[in-house]
Protein backbone atom coordinates (compact mmCIF):
# COMPACT_ATOMS: atom_id res chain seq x y z
CA UNK A 1 0.00 0.00 0.00
CA UNK A 2 2.79 2.67 1.11
CA UNK A 3 4.65 2.13 -2.56
CA UNK A 4 0.96 2.66 -4.35
CA UNK A 5 0.27 5.82 -2.44
CA UNK A 6 4.26 7.02 -2.98
CA UNK A 7 3.36 6.18 -6.64
CA UNK A 8 0.35 8.19 -6.85
CA UNK A 9 2.45 10.71 -5.44
CA UNK A 10 5.15 11.10 -7.93
CA UNK A 11 2.26 11.32 -10.15
CA UNK A 12 0.32 14.18 -8.63
CA UNK A 13 3.64 16.15 -8.30
CA UNK A 14 4.47 15.51 -12.02
CA UNK A 15 0.89 16.85 -12.62
CA UNK A 16 1.61 20.26 -11.15
CA UNK A 17 4.66 20.53 -12.77
CA UNK A 18 3.79 19.97 -16.16
CA UNK A 19 3.56 23.85 -17.87
CA UNK A 20 -0.06 25.37 -19.11
CA UNK A 21 0.55 24.64 -22.49
CA UNK A 22 1.51 20.86 -22.25
CA UNK A 23 -0.42 18.76 -24.04
CA UNK A 24 -2.21 15.74 -22.33
CA UNK A 25 -3.43 12.54 -24.06
CA UNK A 26 -5.18 9.53 -22.79
CA UNK A 27 -5.29 5.92 -24.67
CA UNK A 28 -4.92 2.01 -25.04
CA UNK A 29 -1.53 0.31 -24.70
CA UNK A 30 -1.41 -3.29 -24.92
CA UNK A 31 1.58 -5.65 -26.48
CA UNK A 32 3.77 -9.16 -26.07
CA UNK A 33 6.44 -9.29 -23.50
CA UNK A 34 9.05 -12.29 -23.33
CA UNK A 35 10.26 -13.01 -20.25
CA UNK A 36 13.21 -14.75 -18.49
CA UNK A 37 13.57 -15.19 -14.73
CA UNK A 38 16.90 -14.94 -13.58
CA UNK A 39 18.59 -16.38 -9.79
CA UNK A 40 21.08 -15.76 -7.74
CA UNK A 41 22.57 -19.38 -7.70
CA UNK A 42 23.31 -21.38 -10.67
CA UNK A 43 21.26 -24.47 -10.01
CA UNK A 44 18.14 -22.84 -11.24
CA UNK A 45 18.07 -21.35 -14.56
CA UNK A 46 15.06 -19.70 -15.78
CA UNK A 47 13.79 -20.07 -20.09
CA UNK A 48 12.37 -17.65 -22.21
CA UNK A 49 8.18 -17.35 -22.14
CA UNK A 50 5.86 -14.99 -23.52
CA UNK A 51 3.01 -12.87 -22.56
CA UNK A 52 0.99 -10.24 -22.71
CA UNK A 53 -0.26 -6.56 -20.95
CA UNK A 54 -2.78 -3.95 -21.41
CA UNK A 55 -4.29 -1.14 -19.62
CA UNK A 56 -4.94 2.32 -19.62
CA UNK A 57 -2.42 5.15 -20.37
CA UNK A 58 -1.79 9.07 -20.03
CA UNK A 59 0.93 11.24 -21.59
CA UNK A 60 1.74 14.67 -20.98
CA UNK A 61 3.87 16.40 -23.74
CA UNK A 62 5.69 19.88 -23.96
CA UNK A 63 5.21 20.48 -27.52
CA UNK A 64 8.24 22.89 -28.26
CA UNK A 65 10.92 21.02 -26.79
CA UNK A 66 9.56 17.17 -26.82
CA UNK A 67 9.78 16.36 -23.48
CA UNK A 68 7.17 14.70 -22.19
CA UNK A 69 5.98 11.36 -19.12
CA UNK A 70 4.21 8.75 -19.80
CA UNK A 71 2.10 6.91 -17.00
CA UNK A 72 0.00 3.77 -17.29
CA UNK A 73 -1.29 1.04 -15.45
CA UNK A 74 -0.96 -2.48 -17.25
CA UNK A 75 -2.89 -6.00 -16.23
CA UNK A 76 0.64 -8.22 -16.92
CA UNK A 77 0.64 -11.74 -17.85
CA UNK A 78 3.65 -13.47 -18.57
CA UNK A 79 4.79 -17.12 -18.21
CA UNK A 80 7.68 -18.35 -16.31
CA UNK A 81 9.79 -21.10 -16.28
CA UNK A 82 12.49 -22.52 -14.56
CA UNK A 83 15.06 -25.45 -13.83
CA UNK A 84 16.40 -26.91 -10.45
CA UNK A 85 19.15 -28.80 -11.92
CA UNK A 86 19.86 -30.16 -8.79
CA UNK A 87 16.61 -32.57 -8.78
CA UNK A 88 16.15 -32.36 -12.37
CA UNK A 89 12.81 -30.92 -12.98
CA UNK A 90 11.35 -28.04 -14.15
CA UNK A 91 8.57 -25.93 -13.89
CA UNK A 92 6.10 -23.42 -15.50
CA UNK A 93 3.73 -20.77 -13.91
CA UNK A 94 1.61 -17.94 -15.00
CA UNK A 95 2.64 -14.51 -13.24
CA UNK A 96 -0.08 -12.34 -12.64
CA UNK A 97 0.93 -8.72 -11.69
CA UNK A 98 -0.42 -4.97 -12.46
CA UNK A 99 2.59 -2.99 -13.48
CA UNK A 100 2.48 0.79 -13.32
CA UNK A 101 5.62 2.21 -15.44
CA UNK A 102 6.32 5.53 -15.06
CA UNK A 103 8.48 7.05 -18.31
CA UNK A 104 10.18 9.88 -19.16
CA UNK A 105 10.30 10.58 -23.08
CA UNK A 106 11.82 12.79 -25.68
CA UNK A 107 10.19 13.09 -29.21
CA UNK A 108 11.60 14.47 -32.16
CA UNK A 109 10.50 14.22 -35.73
CA UNK A 110 8.96 15.37 -38.32
CA UNK A 111 6.03 17.11 -37.59
CA UNK A 112 2.36 15.51 -36.66
CA UNK A 113 2.73 12.80 -39.28
CA UNK A 114 5.46 10.87 -37.94
CA UNK A 115 7.90 10.81 -35.10
CA UNK A 116 10.44 8.69 -33.40
CA UNK A 117 10.75 8.80 -29.12
CA UNK A 118 13.47 6.96 -26.67
CA UNK A 119 11.86 6.59 -23.16
CA UNK A 120 13.18 5.90 -19.94
CA UNK A 121 12.00 5.23 -15.84
CA UNK A 122 11.02 3.02 -13.28
CA UNK A 123 8.27 0.38 -12.99
CA UNK A 124 6.33 -0.51 -10.07
CA UNK A 125 4.47 -3.90 -10.14
CA UNK A 126 2.35 -5.42 -7.71
CA UNK A 127 1.67 -9.19 -7.36
CA UNK A 128 -2.00 -10.09 -7.89
CA UNK A 129 -1.40 -13.97 -8.69
CA UNK A 130 -0.15 -16.61 -6.63
CA UNK A 131 2.00 -16.10 -3.89
CA UNK A 132 4.22 -18.95 -3.98
CA UNK A 133 6.13 -20.34 -6.88
CA UNK A 134 7.08 -24.09 -6.59
CA UNK A 135 10.20 -25.04 -8.25
CA UNK A 136 10.86 -29.35 -7.13
CA UNK A 137 10.94 -29.65 -3.75
CA UNK A 138 11.51 -25.36 -2.80
CA UNK A 139 9.12 -23.11 -2.76
CA UNK A 140 9.56 -19.35 -3.49
CA UNK A 141 7.68 -16.33 -2.22
CA UNK A 142 6.48 -13.73 -4.46
CA UNK A 143 6.60 -10.79 -3.31
CA UNK A 144 3.82 -8.57 -2.98
CA UNK A 145 5.50 -5.24 -4.78
CA UNK A 146 8.94 -4.70 -6.41
CA UNK A 147 10.18 -2.10 -8.65
CA UNK A 148 12.05 -2.35 -12.15
CA UNK A 149 13.44 -0.39 -14.40
CA UNK A 150 12.64 0.18 -18.61
CA UNK A 151 14.40 1.61 -21.21
CA UNK A 152 12.83 2.09 -24.63
CA UNK A 153 12.26 3.60 -28.30
CA UNK A 154 9.06 4.26 -30.56
CA UNK A 155 7.64 5.78 -33.21
CA UNK A 156 4.56 7.44 -33.33
CA UNK A 157 2.49 7.62 -36.54
CA UNK A 158 -0.53 10.01 -37.61
CA UNK A 159 -0.52 11.50 -34.11
CA UNK A 160 -2.75 8.57 -32.22
CA UNK A 161 -0.64 5.37 -32.97
CA UNK A 162 2.69 4.59 -30.86
CA UNK A 163 4.58 1.29 -31.65
CA UNK A 164 7.75 0.71 -29.09
CA UNK A 165 10.42 -1.34 -28.34
CA UNK A 166 11.29 -1.74 -24.90
CA UNK A 167 13.31 -3.74 -22.32
CA UNK A 168 12.63 -3.93 -18.87
CA UNK A 169 14.80 -5.21 -15.86
CA UNK A 170 14.92 -5.86 -12.53
CA UNK A 171 16.23 -3.86 -9.30
CA UNK A 172 15.26 -5.80 -6.77
CA UNK A 173 14.43 -9.67 -6.45
CA UNK A 174 10.43 -10.58 -7.50
CA UNK A 175 10.84 -13.68 -5.13
CA UNK A 176 13.17 -15.49 -3.20
CA UNK A 177 13.47 -18.70 -1.21
CA UNK A 178 15.23 -20.40 1.72
CA UNK A 179 17.25 -23.24 1.04
CA UNK A 180 19.32 -24.99 3.26
CA UNK A 181 21.79 -26.69 0.95
CA UNK A 182 22.71 -23.05 0.44
CA UNK A 183 22.68 -21.38 3.44
CA UNK A 184 20.55 -18.44 3.08
CA UNK A 185 18.35 -17.17 0.37
CA UNK A 186 18.09 -17.89 -3.09
CA UNK A 187 16.08 -14.41 -5.12
CA UNK A 188 14.61 -14.42 -8.30
CA UNK A 189 14.28 -11.94 -10.72
CA UNK A 190 12.68 -11.26 -13.82
CA UNK A 191 13.63 -9.43 -17.06
CA UNK A 192 11.40 -8.42 -19.71
CA UNK A 193 11.46 -7.74 -23.63
CA UNK A 194 8.27 -5.90 -25.01
CA UNK A 195 6.47 -4.58 -27.78
CA UNK A 196 3.78 -2.17 -27.37
CA UNK A 197 1.31 -0.93 -29.50
CA UNK A 198 -0.74 2.17 -28.21
CA UNK A 199 -3.88 4.02 -29.31
CA UNK A 200 -3.98 7.91 -28.43
CA UNK A 201 -7.75 9.53 -28.35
Amino acid sequence: MKKILSTLMVVVCLWIAIPAQAQLKFGLKGGLNISTLTFSEDVFKGDNRTGFFIGPMAEFTIPVVGLGIDVAALYNQSKGKANYYEEGVSQKRTLKTIEIPVNLKWTFGLGSTFGAYIAAGPQFGFNVGSGLFNIGSETFDMKKSYTTFNVGAGVKLIQHLQIGLNYNFSINKVAKAVIEDYEGTVDMKKNTWQVSLAYMF
